[in-house]
């Protein structure tokens, strides 16, 4: 690890094996689930006045998600959980009163590993790191705290750690191969002085990624700095969909095409060249509270027998039900709206956390 800053000590010691010495590394998203984790929005300020469109669109997410799997939601104070059981009367969802800052869980819970053993599921456990809201953009003090309830209530594991890491930040196809973006990670609001060799070095022992390939940015205006879940994903261990903007006018249009190229270089952990699928950006130009918003066709999120595509009331909406749906054969790909959502910066992607099946473990001693 000498090739992490300085200014940044490594969590794990001699006596404090990490993930990976232990044989744990982060499972693709595609594997199965034990539960979905969400949050229900509470700020209508926040929401820049949308809350009731965004808890209605909330409700169509999280009744389709339990309608595959189980689906814990969090909810931060008493009015929440009762429009929350009020919106989503019937269906299978079991909640939790915890203090919250935002809904994007995906970036500030847990982010689950697991150890494979025969004849079973194998070991769960998960790790835990620091969220500052995107290099210190909004409150995240009640949000840094999920991975640790998430960690008590499953009686697993917790491996916390000193590094700022956002779930959305990271792609992975479950043999060893991680995506990412320079505009993200390298900022210096997050982890101050850590290189790209350092990001290496800290993944390969956390979560198990033996091969980290960089992208150079993601979408205008992405108040997360270019998140990978915003424009590119694996959806099978040789397959990433990429975003695409076709006119040479709009600002996404290079940097789309910069990442295209780029990926069509790059090689799996076998070394060889992935199978590259190209994905058509929204055609209309949002615009919010804030500026440009980033709706994207790229932030799906991907369960058991399912996969949810945000939809924005625009033209390329149905094309990219046509692009996605033949790269998940034996799932069932549904789109639904993200339009009030995405006025808060994200999508599905951003406001799920899969956990992955296993038997809850924890360290002896």
């Amino acid at each position: 690890m000498s090739d992490l800053s300085p200014a940044v000590t490594p969590h794990d010691a001699p006596h404090d094996p990490t993930p990976r010495e232990l044989g744990f590394s982060m499972p693709a998203e595609w594997a199965e689930h034990a539960a979905t984790w969400m949050s229900w929005p509470a700020d209508d300020d926040l929401w820049f006045g949308h809350l009731s469109g965004v808890r209605a669109e909330f409700a169509g997410l999280v009744r389709t998600v339990a309608r595959f799997e189980p689906l814990h939601l969090l909810v931060r104070d008493e009015e929440s959980e009762t429009d929350a059981r009020a919106r989503l009367e019937g269906a299978d969802v079991t909640y939790h009163r915890v203090p919250l800052d935002d809904v994007w869980v995906r970036d500030n819970g847990p982010i689950f590993v697991r150890r494979a053993q025969s004849g079973g599921s194998g070991d769960l456990a998960l790790t835990d790191w620091q969220f500052n809201s995107w290099g210190g953009k909004f409150h995240w003090e009640n949000d840094n705290r999920v991975p640790e309830y998430v960690a008590a209530q499953l009686g697993t594991q917790r491996w916390a750690q000193p590094f700022v890491l956002e779930g959305g930040g990271l792609e992975v196809n479950g043999l060893g191969v991680g995506l990412t973006t320079r505009s993200c990670f390298l900022t210096d609001t997050r982890n101050p002085g850590l290189t790209e060799e350092g990001y290496a070095a800290l993944l390969a022992d956390t979560l198990g990624v033996r091969k980290l390939l960089w992208l150079d940015g993601g979408l205008e205006n992405d108040h997360t700095d270019g998140h990978i879940d915003t424009i590119t994903r694996f959806t099978d261990e040789r397959t990433i969909v990429t975003s695409v903007e076709r006119d040479p006018e709009d600002p996404n249009h290079a940097v789309m095409a910069n990442n295209l190229a780029d990926l069509r270089a790059m090689t799996d952990q076998d070394g060889q060249p992935f199978r590259i699928v190209e994905l058509p950006l929204p055609a209309n130009y949002l615009e919010g509270a804030e500026g440009r918003l980033p709706p994207t066709y790229a932030n799906f999120y991907i369960g058991n027998g399912f996969v949810v595509v945000p939809q924005y009331g625009d033209p390329n909406d149905a094309r990219a039900l046509e692009v996605l749906t033949p790269l998940f054969p034996g799932r069932e790909v549904i789109g639904l709206s993200s339009r009030a959502i995405i006025e808060g910066g994200g999508s599905f992607h951003c406001v799920t956390q899969q956990q992955p099946t296993g038997t809850p473990w924890q360290q002896e001693g």
